[in-house]
């Protein structure tokens, strides 16, 4: 960038009131990860199941629109709900797709199926797309886990038959200071706590080598003291973020978890996923989903914004997604219920196109969605722009080869 570009993209974001962006854009964030520029996936999950009439595919004015109107957006001819008006501004820089499919209807097999790309298996646990990630990207350096959980979901994303070690390290408070990374005593009778620890852990494993190679009980205990000693801790931290900023995010949990997010990112962390939770609304949806969007839109909107102006949208997939849509049809609570045959995400950035719009669903809620999208072939898009092979067989632990997505990748989104 040359200096005088510099200069009208600081006068610019001054102008239009962004003027918390301009630390910023003094400093890109990107140049702390390095000119390799290393990939992450940030995923933002929809715990409840959104409607999409109400967010990403509004039908005002139809049998299905209920009171929400539409907004336009910075994607020319796209509009999205109203309830949305930051998100409409930024969403340029991603895509919608509208007609996702699923045969999944329940909650948890709803979410099973949406995190892995496979429908649920009685004998087998499939890894969410965030810990094949982090299990083929493994992050040099990085003293924090490379897959984390922002919030408080029921049903975080897990490492399956990859292994447990690749389960997301889950932060129900995000943005507040994390429970047991302080020795509640002093570093002299920590240290003796330690060595203790060390002779019952030696005299345990004479003999015993195999099984307490299994137990995973000395590289538990060595990653933990890695990471209650590393500076990498203040990732996160939001108290050193301008007032601004935090305001900017919302102060919610989802709000903290997103910007929590995008210092995570920063400091190099492969996978990340925030929940908001919420979303059920089997009743008074409309009023439900104002609410959510109340949250959403700031949060959503900052987060795309900030990786933006700090050249890490480039670098990190967004998905923004839950375990299935709503009914087209309002029932007698004026309510939506659960509806997989179609509905809506937002996904972009990660060297993906952007400003595209894929599938249509009819106002009348009766016909197919055209040009239906499945989840697996969206996962093996995201897998494959994080340079991850999409189809290599991981041979579990029954001898069962898996491929890590058995879709094929969509090119209308890969540029």
């Amino acid at each position: 960038m040359t200096e005088r570009n510099r200069r009208e993209i600081l006068q610019a974001a001054a102008g239009l009131g962004l003027s918390f962006l301009l630390p910023a854009l003094e400093l890109k964030a990107a140049e702390q990860r390095g000119a390799e520029r290393p990939k992450s996936l940030l995923i933002l999950w929809m715990a409840g199941g959104p409607s999409q009439l109400e967010t990403w595919d509004p039908h005002p004015g139809s049998k299905t629109g209920g009171p929400v109107k539409a907004l336009p957006t910075r994607i020319p001819g796209a509009q999205i709900a109203d309830l949305y008006p930051r998100v409409a501004e930024q969403i340029g820089e991603l895509n919608l797709i509208r007609s996702l499919i699923s045969r999944e209807g329940d909650h948890e097999r709803g979410t099973v199926f949406m995190k892995t790309g496979y429908r649920p298996d009685p004998v087998l646990t499939f890894p969410a797309v965030s810990a094949i990630a982090a299990y083929k990207l493994p992050v040099p350096g990085l003293e924090i886990p490379a897959h984390v959980s922002l919030g408080d979901g029921q049903l975080p994303a897990r490492g399956g038959f990859l292994g447990a070690t690749h389960d997301a390290f889950r932060i129900y408070e995000p943005g507040r200071q994390i429970t047991n990374m302080k020795p509640l005593v002093s570093d002299d009778r920590q240290q003796r706590r330690l060595d203790s620890l060390q002779v019952v852990s030696r005299a345990f494993t004479q003999g015993r080598r195999i099984q307490s190679a299994n137990t995973l009980h000395q590289l538990t205990v060595e990653r933990a003291l890695q990471m209650m000693n590393s500076e990498q801790l203040k990732a996160f931290d939001i108290g050193s973020e301008p007032a601004e900023v935090r305001q900017a995010y919302g102060d919610s949990r989802f709000g903290r978890g997103c910007l929590v997010a995008r210092r995570l990112i920063e400091a190099g962390v492969r996978s990340i996923e925030v929940t908001l939770s919420g979303w059920d609304s089997h009743a008074s949806n409309y009023e439900g989903h104002r609410t959510q969007a109340e949250i959403l839109d700031p949060a959503f909107a900052t987060l795309i914004q900030e990786l933006k102006s700090r050249d890490l949208l480039q670098s990190t997939v967004v998905l923004c997604i839950g375990e299935f849509g709503r009914t087209p049809n309002i029932n007698p609570l004026e309510g939506r219920d659960h509806w997989p045959k179609w509905f809506s995400c937002v996904v972009g950035g990660g060297g993906l196109t952007q400003g595209r719009v894929i599938g249509e669903t009819d106002p009348d809620g009766a016909a197919d969605a055209k040009d239906p999208i499945e989840v697996q072939d969206l996962y093996a898009t995201i897998l494959k722009m994080l340079g991850i092979n999409y189809a290599e067989e991981f041979q579990t632990s029954i001898g069962r080869p898996i491929a890590f997505s058995k879709g094929t990748p969509i090119e209308r989104l890969m540029s």
